[in-house]
């Protein structure tokens, strides 16, 4: 005689929701965190159908999980699968409302990134590219325009040759929303351009492909976001930063050192492509050290 487990509402929709996670081919880290925060959510409501469940059901399901010891960041997440849960059972009409709406997010405190200072991004670009670097003349420009131009991951690997400007030494920036903008790049950015542009070329012509990407792998094709993460941070390693360097560590880098230079938050908006001056503003609070220093050693009541 076999051994049946009857399942609940909640767990059977839960792993109805997880199986359309898997079709939609999500990331297992998505699903496997999902899996963890839905099924304590399950176990929480028990036997519970949809109509006895509430934003007061869920705000329980959250103090339980503070009094098992977990951190804000993680109640937060585990509050972002229930709503995802909903929003899904709302569209395949299994519910008509979604109670998690209406419970507060834990508010994170606000962590800043770590930047590099100018010296240690300048030791990174100055003097030849590591041997880690695969296609040093590509991997330079990939940080030049990272950190000269303050762009994100996103954009960079959607520039097309077209999109450079050489004559007005700008390049055309596809961002967020399809906005576009046009960005400034320097000396450094156009001399690692005219090193690197004669070998993109024998790559593209060797390999038969006519892509229009600016930057190419080397078997002809359109970097990915990915890629540019795992060169970024090889070659921070290699000298000597931390490997905890992204691409968007340079944006972060970009902003900061332009500000601590003397640039107003309203250029920097505009550089960064922030919809938001509120955005931009983070910048203020990544430099106050360096305010601080500044204030410290320059204003007569400070010494």
């Amino acid at each position: 005689m076999t051994k049946t487990t009857t399942q609940t509402v909640v767990a059977r929709a839960v792993a109805d929701f997880l199986l359309h996670l898997r079709e939609r081919n999500a990331s297992a880290h998505t699903i496997k965190a999902y899996s963890g925060d839905l099924g304590n959510f399950a176990e929480y409501v028990g036997p519970r159908t949809w109509k006895d469940i509430d934003h007061v059901t869920i705000r329980g399901f959250l103090s339980r999980l503070y009094e098992k010891g977990l951190g804000k960041t993680s109640v937060a997440r585990s509050l972002a699968a229930v709503r995802s849960l909903y929003r899904w059972l709302a569209r395949e009409g299994v519910v008509e409302q979604n109670p998690a709406k209406l419970v507060a997010t834990p508010k994170l405190p606000k962590k800043l990134p770590r930047v590099p200072t100018i010296e240690e991004i300048n030791s990174v670009l100055d003097g030849a590219m590591p041997e880690q670097a695969a296609f040093p003349e590509r991997d330079r420009l990939m940080l030049e325009l990272l950190y000269g131009c303050g762009i994100r991951n996103s954009e960079l690997i959607g520039i097309n040759l077209d999109d450079i400007r050489l004559s007005a030494e700008a390049i055309l920036i596809r961002g967020k929303g399809k906005k576009e903008r046009y960005v400034p790049f320097g000396d450094s950015a156009k001399s690692a351009l005219a090193a690197y542009l004669p070998e993109r070329q024998k790559i593209v012509a060797g390999s038969h492909k006519n892509t229009p990407a600016l930057l190419v792998n080397t078997r002809g094709g359109r970097l990915t976001t990915r890629s540019v993460g795992r060169i970024v941070k090889k070659i921070a390693v290699a000298k000597g930063l931390s490997p905890d360097l992204h691409p968007h560590t340079l944006r972060h880098a970009f902003g900061t050192h332009m500000l601590e230079e003397g640039a107003d938050l309203r250029a920097i908006q505009e550089l960064l492509g922030h919809e938001r001056l509120a955005t931009t503003q983070r910048y203020t609070q990544l430099s106050m050290k360096h305010v601080l220093q500044v204030y410290d050693q320059t204003h007569p009541r400070a010494k």
